[in-house]
């Protein structure tokens, strides 16, 4: 059959012919070379726009009712943005992982509930249950995303489908029980939100790590595993995912004024998602801004204290429906202009080392040796014979020019 044998033990290629030691040095996904590297410039200009957004809407409702923003009511605000904050960071942490978590508006409400009727137990006997389940229940949805390899959304909408049977047996809203008021550490719960955010922002712009982190996500065949590297990755963000989405409901809780209300919980899971994407992260994966997530988290709070101010009842499945249909397009930016520039390649203008036309690598990693060229090609018709072809051998002149023997003897 004319396999090489060989050709086994050769470098792995990837499937665009690139060899794997270039793409390591020079493409965001070595995988499946996409040559050059990702652009964060759509990030920056973007989170300008969201910088300024916030300013105006927080002037609006300085306007509007000044005390909003100072005593007790700014503390309140500042807790609301942690916890939805929270919430946020657990949907962006699934979504930069390719694998994301729509559970997170059921878990952070049944842990909101839980939390109310556990409350007066103290905090810590409260929250080490919850913690328990949410990690047990974040590995059991991903080992489903990461043994069967199906994608998030579904794996965790049958999840969330789990916990919301759990939900509907509380058909009355829940009075909060204890006395832990978050609002004693607003500052220093914004303030950690902040940091977790910017610099989770910041990890994800070095290569490596935006690299290991969106290695789940699918370049070619969407069924296709992607290793056991991503597997891992991808799970531990799921249980991560689950677990920040369980704290930012007890945020939620705890800041209420009034019972905490039964529902589905599916309108949070909108809300995080959305905000998520308003800030720049891609939908599938991978990509993501530095400031993207705070910015985001803190307009849609603020917003949502504007319209509280004139007295709106401003529903969250509107709010959360318009920032996902606005986050959506966000994606659409973020892919075209943050993807690597169009013929970009390593360093300064090196061509790729493409593999030639012809050099078929099969699956098994076998080469097939190159076709050999024809020894001979028939002409496609016969040669039309020229007026100056040579004088036949047997017609040579010497022929012609000995004196014949016949002629010397006069014969």
């Amino acid at each position: 059959m004319g396999y090489d044998e060989s050709g086994r033990t050769a470098p792995p290629e990837t499937s665009s012919g690139v060899p794997a030691a270039v793409l390591e040095n020079v493409f965001d996904d070595p995988s499946h070379g996409e040559p050059g590297r990702d652009r964060i410039a759509v990030h920056v200009v973007w989170e300008f726009v969201l910088l300024a957004g916030l300013v105006a809407v927080t002037w609006l409702l300085w306007r509007e009712d000044s005390d909003a923003l100072r005593g007790g009511a700014l503390k309140m605000l500042l807790v609301d943005v942690a916890g939805l904050g929270l919430l946020t960071l657990a949907a962006g942490l699934s979504l930069r992982a390719a694998a994301v978590n729509l559970a997170v508006g059921p878990v952070a409400l049944a842990a909101a509930v839980h939390f109310a009727e556990q409350g007066d137990r103290g905090l810590r006997d409260a929250l080490l249950p919850a913690l328990g389940v949410a990690a047990a229940g974040g590995l059991a949805l991903a080992l489903a995303v990461v043994v069967l390899h199906v994608p998030g959304w579904a794996a965790s909408l049958a999840g969330a489908a789990g916990v919301i049977v759990w939900l509907e047996r509380r058909t009355a809203p829940v009075a909060v029980q204890g006395d832990y008021d978050p609002r004693r550490t607003a500052l220093y719960l914004f303030v950690g939100f902040a940091a977790v955010a910017v610099l989770g922002g910041l990890f994800g712009a070095i290569k490596p790590v935006r690299r290991l982190l969106g290695r789940f996500r699918p370049v070619a065949d969407p069924a296709r595993r992607r290793g056991a590297v991503a597997a891992t990755v991808t799970a531990l963000a799921l249980v991560g995912s689950t677990v920040l989405a369980m704290l930012g409901g007890v945020l939620v809780a705890a800041n209420s004024d009034g019972p905490v209300p039964p529902g589905t919980g599916l309108d949070w899971s909108v809300l995080a998602v959305g905000t998520v994407l308003l800030g720049g992260t891609s939908a599938y994966g991978r990509r993501g801004g530095i400031f993207g997530a705070l910015l985001a988290v803190c307009l849609v709070v603020v917003f949502l204290a504007w319209a509280g101010a004139h007295d709106w009842t401003v529903s969250r499945w509107a709010v959360g429906g318009a920032v996902l249909g606005a986050g959506l397009v966000v994606t659409r930016l973020v892919e075209t202009f943050g993807r690597p520039r169009p013929g970009a390649g390593p360093g300064a203008g090196t061509p790729v080392p493409l593999r030639p036309p012809g050099d078929g690598t099969i699956s098994g990693g076998w080469v097939m040796p190159p076709r050999p060229e024809p020894t001979d090609t028939w002409p496609s018709v016969l040669p039309v014979r020229d007026t100056d072809t040579p004088v036949d051998a047997w017609e040579a002149p010497r022929w012609e020019n000995e004196p014949r023997r016949w002629d010397t003897d006069g014969r």
